[in-house]
């Protein structure tokens, strides 16, 4: 066994001991000891190999993968730019807190600095997006020394000290040869122990609030376990939930116009009422939601189950693991909260069956096709803020979103992560350029796993995100259509041809929800073709139910 191949193989066992059940791999020359090492424990069942020709796409795999079933996902290149094409997935999952492992390949350090191929600074290549990172060569190997540092990183990519997850970074120096001997290709690594026992850091008990002012909670982006305790929260408070569809929490009690109730100017508006938020999760979506955790006269109490959390408008006056009310909320209160949400409904339902098909028909169209037993992808841009507007669910179904920075990029790539490591019937929400963006992703090799996902494409031809913003008044109608508007004319159909999925056209909601009424087999994708152009007064339209 030569030194790469044992330095491998080391690695691998040591992410199997800590129970890494999936690793997506993006081919290279010098990843080759890892590629194999990999392609063995795929092959005794030790774990699932995902393999990638697009870095990026891997890594945001990797992620998807990663969220859905909270362990840590390993993703290895080779080096060079392959290892730079990560940073993006690396950033989302920092900032998402998603326990993600970059391993990348690297030059012997002897080679390093020396103009030879493929080669760059890698040691630190992630700056201050990782939360651990260690350097280890092939050529210096110590069992237990590397033992100790991949415990070191998976532990706190984990979060299992922190209780913050993230991504972490090794940087694996290897010396030629790098392939194993033809006569020993998947044979043992070398002898070290198994993985240390890392007891998890706990939570400190909830903190009580006196239960007076009147409150509510408003839960962004979260996980389902965090999702459903700020749910019991309010519950057992009798509070007014305000949940983005991306919270899991957005169960059917929960107000479902909060984010145009948020925006109410009347003087009569229960908004103005609000003494105290607690707010669980990194909500995201909107200016009313910003607004009022900027305002001064409100108390901000932020629930985080980590080191880090939310406060955008500097305003938090405690921060704490969880709380719960000293004795029940206001019944009134939540009573002025469910009358504005059942009177704002009927009218913003007659404004949407008014305008045909539009982004928030379609989201409410798959909102309502998805039971609790599914999984909902949900794009950045429109998608995921026309999801806001949909209406109360009796059973919804669990969804994510890449909102730690709210990129379009990666995906579909997560979305594909989501459905193999949920196992589930997922369908993803997005935009077309969210899908020209990642198209590559439909790239799925014949012998790689595959999930159930339809990707339910709303193509406007272009970024109507932009219409709803400063950029898309009248005033700025110049240079709009080019360098905001975007559009490209694809031919989705085409693309998904040349990669061999199936595609399929839905021209109305009639049409939409015939697709919709059979759960995903395999990858498909179905495209709804909207008009850009009605996008601006249809919120304007909205946005006046309150005014």
């Amino acid at each position: 066994m030569n030194t790469a191949t044992s330095a491998a193989r080391l690695v691998v066992d040591q992410l199997v001991g800590w129970g890494v059940t999936d690793a997506v791999l993006a081919p290279g020359s010098r990843s080759a000891p890892l590629a194999y090492a990999l392609e063995t424990a795929d092959r005794r069942g030790q774990l699932r190999l995902h393999v990638r020709i697009d870095e990026r796409g891997a890594g945001f795999l990797a992620l998807g993968l990663a969220r859905a079933t909270g362990r840590c996902v390993p993703v290895v290149t080779t080096s060079g730019t392959a290892a730079a094409n990560l940073h993006p997935a690396v950033l989302e999952a920092r900032h998402s807190g998603v326990p993600l492992l970059v391993v990348t390949a690297d030059r012997p350090t002897a080679l390093r600095d020396r103009g030879a191929n493929q080669t760059t600074t890698q040691n630190g290549l992630y700056a201050a997006a990782v939360r651990a990172e260690a350097q280890l060569d092939a050529a210096d190997q110590d069992p237990a020394g590397w033992r100790h540092q991949l415990a070191r990183l998976v532990t706190a990519a984990q979060g299992l000290r922190t209780r913050t997850p993230g991504p972490v970074h090794l940087n694996l120096g290897l010396v030629e040869p790098l392939l194993p001997p033809a006569d020993d290709l998947d044979g043992p690594g070398p002898a070290v122990a198994g993985p240390a026992v890392v007891q998890a850091a706990r939570p400190d008990p909830p903190e009580v609030l006196p239960a007076g002012p009147p409150t509510v909670v408003l839960v962004g982006d979260a996980r389902p376990a965090v999702g459903a305790a700020a749910v019991a929260l309010a519950r057992a408070s009798g509070l007014p939930l305000l949940a983005e569809p991306s919270s899991n929490a957005r169960v059917a009690e929960a107000v479902a116009g909060y984010r145009l109730l948020l925006g109410d100017d009347r003087p009569e508006a229960v908004r103005r009422r609000i003494e105290r938020v607690i707010m669980v999760g990194h909500p995201t979506l909107s200016r009313p939601v910003t607004r009022l955790l900027g305002r001064s006269d409100v108390e901000l109490v932020v629930v985080a189950d980590g080191a880090e959390w939310v406060d955008p408008g500097a305003r938090a006056a405690r921060v704490c693991d969880a709380v719960r009310l000293d004795g029940p909320g206001d019944p009134g209160w939540l009573a002025a909260w469910r009358d504005a949400d059942r009177a704002l409904r009927p009218r913003v339902e007659a404004v949407l069956a008014g305008a045909g098909v539009t982004g928030p028909a379609v989201a409410e169209r798959v909102w309502r096709s998805s039971g609790a037993d599914d999984v909902l992808v949900a794009g950045s841009s429109n998608p995921i803020r026309d999801l806001d507007l949909a209406g109360p669910h009796p059973a919804p179904p669990e969804v994510h979103a890449n909102r730690g920075l709210a990129g379009i990029d990666g995906t579909l790539s997560t979305a594909i992560g989501i459905a193999l490591g949920t196992g589930r019937p997922t369908t993803a929400l997005v935009g077309d350029l969210t899908f020209l963006h990642d198209v590559t992703a439909l790239a799925v090799g014949p012998a790689e796993p595959r999930p159930d996902l339809r990707i339910v494409v709303v193509n406007d031809d272009g970024g109507s995100i932009f219409a709803t913003l400063e950029q898309g008044g009248p005033d700025h109608a110049g240079p709009f259509e080019r360098v905001f508007g975007t559009p490209h004319h694809a031919d989705l159909g085409a693309i998904c041809a040349g990669f061999g999925v199936p595609f399929r056209r839905a021209t109305t909601l009639d049409e939409l929800d015939a697709v919709l009424a059979t759960p995903p087999r395999g990858l498909e994708v179905v495209e709804v073709p909207l008009d850009r152009t009605r996008r601006r007064d249809l919120d304007a339209a909205l946005r006046a139910l309150v005014r």
